[in-house]
């Protein structure tokens, strides 16, 4: 049977290409050369796990430098936990790029995802380079997000447009991430490119914005990566003017499809959770600031006895009651605090609802999406975090991931 073609807008000035180098599996492509079209620019931002990989490090170091012509990608080695001799290898695999295009090695991005605490081969990355580089394409983007993906079970690949000043803007991104999940800018990788042609300042401001209620608030195992690392990249050349306003109008339709993607992205990164067979949504409204409100909404998304329930289809509305509990919220009135699994009230006024029902609240945890909310009653402030269940699947996958 052959693989599902995923539609998306190819974006000019961006071109993508793959090979294989067998870094874990034999002849599986596992490295991704994106080119940037000279004078694009770009955005970005990373892990904040103390121990963050080599290639992190390094791509901060290039990017503040100097904008990037090429970002180099590779899948079935994370170089993290590899000390000074990572950092070596992730910039001879840079130099590997430089050498062949003729630009300086810090105008090379390198971005891995794998194993933590193996030596990169770089020698493997570096023979395959020249058939990246061949392959390179407009239309390299559904080969790129299926060569990055580890644990997926599919890509991940999204694509909006608007128009902006008799022009067609396109916004395409792809991700990779499946465990390890709950970005603080997992493993996770996102690349977004468009072809509007935007100051690298608002282009970083716009990336922050849209990071923020997308890949931030997703968690699949509460467990942040040392690689973590989200790109956003503006070629320039669509033919319409330059966004230099960030109160324009033009600056919020970016960000609006930007964030669209980012949002599209992020979702589908949980829905293919390790494992995953429910797509959740914890809404927590009514904190004192968002802070509370997130410490709730996470405190359930990351529980283990929630999310075991969940891919039970249990409604043991009791394990949600104890995570409100216990998210360190003080002076918490309990009286105040309500409770629901979708569109059934399961908490009020301190205790079960009075109108709640066992049957009632199996229909909702029967289902493949299911909304988890919970008022505080405490202040206006209000959060959605997405997540999934655990299953046995998350354990045979985590438990043989190296093997």
């Amino acid at each position: 049977m052959s693989e599902q073609t995923l539609d998306f807008h190819p974006v000019p000035g961006i071109r993508l290409g793959t090979a294989a180098a067998g870094i874990k599996y034999p002849d599986r492509k596992d490295v991704v050369i994106i080119e940037l079209a000279e004078g694009s620019t770009c955005a970005a931002v990373f892990t904040r796990n103390a121990f963050c990989a080599a290639p992190v490090t390094v791509a901060r170091e290039h990017l503040a430098a100097i904008m990037p012509r090429y970002l180099l990608i590779n899948s079935g080695n994370a170089n993290a936990g590899t000390g000074n001799d990572g950092l070596r290898a992730a910039r001879e695999s840079c130099k590997a790029v430089a050498a062949a295009r003729g630009c300086a090695i810090n105008q090379i991005l390198p971005f891995s995802t794998g194993v933590i605490g193996e030596p990169l081969p770089v020698d493997k990355i570096a023979v395959a380079v020249p058939d990246g580089l061949t392959s390179l394409s407009e239309l390299g983007w559904e080969t790129a997000a299926r060569a990055i993906m580890t644990t997926d079970t599919v890509p991940k690949l999204v694509s909006r447009q608007f128009d902006y000043a008799g022009r067609q803007i396109s916004v395409t991104g792809m991700a990779k991430g499946s465990g390890m999940i709950r970005p603080d800018m997992a493993t996770m990788l996102a690349y977004v490119a468009t072809d509007a042609m935007v100051d690298k300042h608002l282009l970083q401001r716009c990336l922050e914005q849209a990071v923020e209620p997308s890949f931030n608030s997703i968690t699949i195992d509460g467990d942040t990566s040392t690689n973590d690392a989200c790109v956003l990249i503006a070629s320039g050349l669509s033919g319409a003017p330059p966004i230099t306003d960030d109160s324009s109008q033009a600056f919020a339709d970016l960000c609006d499809a930007v964030r669209d993607v980012c949002m599209a992205l992020a979702r589908a990164i949980v829905k293919d959770g390790e494992g995953a067979t429910k797509l959740v949504e914890v809404q927590v409204e009514g904190a004192t600031d968002l802070q509370e409100a997130r410490d709730v909404a996470y405190t359930i998304a990351q529980s283990p006895l929630v999310k075991t329930a969940l891919f039970a289809s249990d409604p043991n509305w009791g394990r949600i009651l104890a995570a409100v509990g216990r998210a360190g919220l003080q002076n918490l009135d309990i009286d105040k605090v309500r409770i629901w699994l979708g569109d059934v009230n399961i908490v009020r006024d301190g205790g079960r609802a009075s109108d709640y029902s066992e049957a009632a609240g199996q229909r909702v945890m029967s289902q493949d999406e299911i909304l988890i909310r919970v008022a505080l009653g405490r202040g206006d402030a209000e959060v959605r975090v997405l997540t999934c269940d655990f299953s046995y699947d998350y354990v045979k996958i985590n438990a043989e991931y190296r093997s």
